[in-house]
């Protein structure tokens, strides 16, 4: 069984008992395809390990770094394996080793790796492998986890603090590359989430994790990108579930309490579900937060995995 290789924020690993609840029990992982249009680390995919399926994500730069992982794992590890310690001094052989790009000093390796990660929204060449790497190293010694992006595209998390961070994860790279490879090389997508309604057939099972929709006026749960994902996104994501429905296709919707209402009018099948994130940029906000799964299976019609554990999946 294959598990997360990032920290994300939402991950799913804690809802995983909740989620496999809601699968049709018609449904086989053999032979029905699972599509995850809103990636993220992947956490139920790789738990699940479909045969037939498809992912996506549409930032661009994590969609590389599992296509890396799929195809070159090895060399991944290898690459992650030459990093330095995030807090040392900057590679004086190596471009911005004194400054960067807005003329601002840079003094520890950690900034100068994080600069060298801004190559592609700044138009700049890159190498995949290189950036696929770069993106496993400052997920793991970035503050908290976090993966944010200012207007520009440019990943600006801060250097987090760690007493021996691993950022190299071997046994996770190499697990979850099997797992990608029990797909086809096409079934990676880097696209809008609505590319699932033309892949998607009936009796498949589609999980949606769209970025959630704020709790409060003040909170930040889409800001993982540039792009964002307001409230007419949340609309026309439920628009694409029930044209799923319609065509006999199988869909689960994760999100925030504050979309029961309109999963519920809309006639989904909804519950509250509580979920303990370690990921969040203030500390005090760090526990059980309100979450709703939703789904157009009946709970007549779901799998009876009821309160097994985790392992026995």
């Amino acid at each position: 069984m294959a598990t997360p290789i990032l920290k994300w924020a939402g991950g799913k690993r804690q809802l995983l008992d909740e989620l496999y609840a809601r699968f049709p029990a018609d449904y086989d992982r053999e032979n029905d395809a699972f599509h995850e249009p809103f990636f993220g680390s992947g956490a139920l995919f790789f738990d699940h390990e479909p045969s037939r399926g498809t992912i996506n994500d549409r930032n661009t730069r994590l969609h590389n770094f599992y296509v890396q992982v799929r195809e070159r794992p090895e060399a991944l590890i290898d690459r992650c394996r030459e990093f330095g310690d995030p807090e040392s001094d900057p590679d004086p052989a190596v471009e911005f080793a004194k400054e960067g790009r807005d003329g601002r000093a840079i003094d520890q390796y950690y900034y100068q790796q994080r600069a060298l990660f801004n190559r592609r929204p700044n138009g700049e060449s890159f190498d995949p492998l290189d950036e696929a790497a770069r993106l496993l190293y400052l997920n793991r010694t970035g503050f908290n986890g976090l993966y944010r992006e200012n207007s520009d595209g440019e990943y600006n998390v801060p250097i987090g603090r760690y007493a021996n961070p691993d950022w190299v994860r071997a046994e996770e790279v190499r697990a979850a590359s099997e797992a990608l490879n029990r797909l086809d090389a096409g079934d990676l997508h880097n696209d809008d989430y609505a590319y699932v309604l033309d892949a998607a057939e009936p009796g498949d099972l589609v999980y949606f994790d769209p970025p959630y929709e704020p709790m409060s006026p003040t909170a930040e749960f889409t800001e993982y990108s540039a792009g964002g994902f307001d409230r007419d996104d949340q609309r026309e994501l439920l628009d694409a579930v029930l044209e799923l429905a319609d065509r006999g296709v199988h869909v689960i919707l994760s999100n925030s309490g504050v979309m029961y209402d309109l999963y519920d009018e809309a006639g989904l099948h909804v519950d509250h579900e509580g979920a303990t994130r370690a990921i969040n940029s203030d500390a005090d906000n760090r526990g059980e937060v309100d979450e709703v799964i939703a789904t157009t299976v009946a709970p007549a019609d779901r799998q009876a995995y009821g309160d097994r554990t985790l392992g026995e999946f």
